[in-house]
């Protein structure tokens, strides 16, 4: 499949490499990490804590180190006193930034039906 083709038929077979998408982001928190990152540029672990908020610094190392693992940020070291480490998106981040501004609108205009059928759904 090529980057611009779009899954059809059996597209999201086990086998399939679009399935891989959904996989890296399947955790709560790595989108969230990689759209903040796209809107602030690199940052420091205490700033990103600071600009996701509800967030505990496990569950964001946790992140990160997800995130660098599937090659989607970048952990930068710099020989400072003290030192110092940042997070920047690589490119394959960078292309997430898309899909994930669309997941976006869809929750905007969506969540509140969703909602409301799942307190439907739990209400029988």
């Amino acid at each position: 499949m090529s980057e611009r083709e779009e899954p059809t038929g059996d597209g999201f077979a086990a086998d399939c490499r679009a399935r891989v998408a959904f996989e890296v982001l399947a955790n709560r928190w790595d989108s969230v990490v990689v759209f903040t990152l796209g809107e602030g540029g690199p940052m420091r672990p205490r700033v990103l804590l600071e600009r996701i908020g509800g967030i505990s610094p496990k569950v964001l190392n946790d992140a990160l180190r997800r995130l660098e693992y599937n090659g989607l940020v970048e952990r930068r070291r710099y020989a400072e006193a003290p030192p110092r480490v940042d997070y920047t998106l690589t490119e394959a981040g960078t292309a997430l930034l898309a899909p994930i501004h669309a997941m976006g609108a869809w929750a905007a205009r969506y969540a509140d039906s969703v909602l409301a059928s799942q307190d439907r759904f739990d209400a029988r």
